[in-house]
């Protein structure tokens, strides 16, 4: 099994940046990737960054040029850095991580901008 932690949600004013942690441990033997989803209130779960073992990244397009998804070595932590933010990023941020071809999800850390 995989436990993934996420950190580093908060309040924060448009335009504001932020940097969420999420913190793997367990059984971590061949992840292949990670990432971030978030659910806004009242919307279905939605994709925002990956980043492959090859260290290939993709975003969705509404975090393009704004976000920045990076990892560490071991592939036990995954961060997100949020710049820019609006308040359509208003959400709670899920870690994920696939490995072995089985998903396993955070529980999450609320975002909320606002001013």
């Amino acid at each position: 099994q995989v436990q993934l932690v996420e950190s580093g949600g908060g309040l924060v004013q448009p335009g504001g940046s932020l940097k969420l942690s999420c913190a793997a441990s367990g059984s971590i033997l061949s992840v292949y990737a990670m990432g971030w989803y978030r659910q806004a209130p009242g919307k279905q779960r939605e994709w925002v960054a990956t980043i492959l073992t090859n260290g290939r990244t993709t975003y969705t397009d509404s975090v393009q040029g704004r976000f920045s998804i990076s990892r560490n070595k071991l592939n036990t932590a995954v961060y997100l850095q949020m710049n820019n933010l609006k308040p359509d990023d208003t959400a709670v941020y899920v870690c994920h991580l696939n490995q072995l071809q089985r998903d396993f999800w955070g529980q999450g850390t609320q975002v909320t901008v606002s001013s």
